[in-house]
């Protein structure tokens, strides 16, 4: 399965994200297919650069973007906006027996 994802980038406390198509069984920063963005959310104002053109493409061959990255894609105008929110992935704790 070939996913949509970030990947960190920085020092420590000053994280800078790229935007890339991986293979979802390779580690987080581990080779990815191509880069399609960049984020960086510590600088005034925040920088949100997508390659409209590459995401779009990707999108249209099947590939599933995580929901940080779906939702930073909404915001570069990439994707529309769903109008159904998804809800959060928790995972329920365990009772006791």
């Amino acid at each position: 399965m070939v996913k949509m994802r970030l990947v960190r980038l920085g020092d420590k406390k000053s994280p800078v994200y790229r935007i890339v198509v991986v293979d979802a069984r390779k580690a987080a920063t581990g080779e990815y297919i191509e880069k399609v963005g960049y984020y960086d959310p510590k600088s005034t104002p925040v920088t949100l650069t997508v390659e409209a053109e590459k995401a779009k493409d990707w999108l249209a061959k099947g590939v599933q973007p995580t929901e940080t990255v779906k939702a930073l894609l909404v915001q570069a105008g990439v994707l529309e906006k769903p109008t159904k929110l998804s809800a959060p992935k928790t995972k329920g704790k365990k009772k006791k027996k």
